[in-house]
């Protein structure tokens, strides 16, 4: 989007997300996200993200968000142990290695700020599978 906008992220559609069979430690969540805004050299993006309960894994990229709807319980390596629920702020720098316990289906509105930008053969790769997940 290039203009600016308002939208009601509780009721926003989002799109499955592929989520990497080994992070998942327990239970059979599933993502789902929508970008609503991201740099032209893709560095910076802005958007929603959601999982459904369970536990997972996650090497994190910096990354500021805030929890709509949901709880879960962050750890983060070598760090404090985040609980966040509706309302929350959370600030995760790049590297944290973490595990996500989903105790709600856990939705977020996010900033995200990438060291390098994603290639460009490795986003068409992950709109790809994205696609595919879709399908089903």
């Amino acid at each position: 989007m290039t203009h600016s906008f308002a939208l009601h992220i509780p009721d926003a559609d989002l799109e499955p997300e592929a989520l990497d069979p080994g992070q998942i430690v327990s239970g059979r969540p599933e993502v789902t996200g929508k970008v609503v805004w991201e740099s032209p050299d893709g560095r910076q993006i802005r958007g929603i993200w959601q999982i459904t309960p369970g536990v997972v894994t996650d090497t994190e990229a910096d990354e500021l968000f805030v929890v709509i709807s949901g709880s879960a319980t962050i750890e983060v390596e070598d760090g404090p142990t985040l609980r966040v629920g509706p309302g929350d702020m959370a600030v995760l720098r790049a590297g944290d290695r973490t595990r996500w316990t989903v105790h709600e289906t856990l939705r977020k509105a996010r900033h995200q700020s990438l060291r390098k930008p994603i290639p460009e053969g490795a986003r068409t790769v992950l709109q790809a599978v994205t696609r595919a997940a879709r399908k089903g």
